[in-house]
């Protein structure tokens, strides 16, 4: 692993007295070659995708946060948890820093872990999709079929930004439909959450083109769980691995005010977990990132709250 930095300061909380009573500051590790096989938190501390996109910057603050904000929750995982450290964009070069962000996800993945991406900016997707599919590359060079990586991000936004001109925190899941292509890959994607006020006609348009599955924020309630569901797993089956890409600015401004983008309507937290149980079920989730995490702009650190809340279900 060559991280650009690796602290455990973040890592602390309350101690309780009952026998058992553990939480994550007491068992995260730091990241070493000779652990076995468990969940990985890599951060991106990067928002210059964001500024690109002319967003409001601060999400590179994101990886720390969500560290802290898990800190202090209940410990239930049987298996190990580590922090591999932070890839850092300090220098405007995105492209570079993705690059890195990809050679620390193959190496986690190599590894045999589920590597878990704190961002950053969701160009984040692209850099952690990157590991994900040269470690899967060299399968098949190895004698297998080429893979079927099925993307599923829950978000406001599709992220599907000509990238053409610029690349950008609006524009890594086009990358990745570019570089799928390149490779002979099919592309596979489906965008949960999104809003019809935020995304224009040519991003509808494009998303068509592309095959996406595209569920609205206001379609998904109660009452169609069950149906999207089973879309879900009609999707998952026919991947052989999963990359799970959640925007925290899914969730509605009144539960997720500290991100780039706040959602004016959103997706509620209780309708968003079940959901994502029912991938987690699926056996397929090979990789996991979390975007969009401003804490510059958190209220009483509930954004971070909400994410590590999503965070913790994932690990279970």
């Amino acid at each position: 692993m060559l991280t650009d930095r690796h602290s455990m300061d973040a890592w602390s909380g309350r101690i309780d007295p009952e026998p058992g009573s553990l939480r994550w500051h007491q068992r995260i590790q730091a990241l070493c070659a000779a652990g076995e096989p468990g969940l990985a938190l890599l951060g991106f501390a990067c928002d210059e995708g964001v500024r690109r996109n002319h967003g409001r910057v601060g999400a590179a603050g994101g990886p720390q946060a969500l560290r802290k904000a898990l800190a202090n929750l209940a410990w239930h995982r049987l298996a190990p948890a580590y922090d591999a450290g932070d890839v850092c964009c300090e220098d405007g070069d995105l492209e570079a820093a993705q690059a890195r962000l990809g050679r620390n996800v193959h190496a986690l993945l190599d590894a045999g872990h589920l590597p878990l991406v704190l961002g950053g900016g969701h160009e984040v997707a692209f850099g952690s999709w990157s590991g994900l599919a040269d470690h899967l590359s060299d399968q098949v060079a190895s004698g297998r079929a080429a893979p079927r990586i099925g993307i599923i991000n829950f978000d406001a936004h599709f992220d599907l930004r000509d990238p053409s001109h610029v690349h950008s925190s609006g524009t890594p899941f086009a990358q990745i439909a570019e570089r799928s292509a390149a490779r002979g890959w099919p592309f596979r994607y489906a965008c949960l959450g999104i809003s019809r006020a935020s995304n224009t006609r040519a991003l509808f348009a494009r998303a068509t083109e592309l095959g996406v599955l595209v569920r609205e924020d206001h379609e998904i309630r109660e009452a169609t769980l069950a149906t999207i569901g089973a879309e879900l797993d009609a999707f998952v089956a026919g991947c052989d691995a999963i990359h799970l890409s959640i925007d925290i600015d899914v969730l509605p401004a009144c539960e997720a005010p500290g991100v780039s983008a706040p959602a004016a309507r959103g997706v509620r937290l209780e309708l968003l977990e079940p959901l994502l149980e029912r991938l987690k079920a699926s056996g397929k989730v090979r990789l996991v990132d979390f975007a969009e995490l401003n804490p510059a702009f958190d209220i009483d650190n509930r954004t971070a709250r909400a994410a590590a809340r999503l965070i913790h279900l994932l690990s279970l």
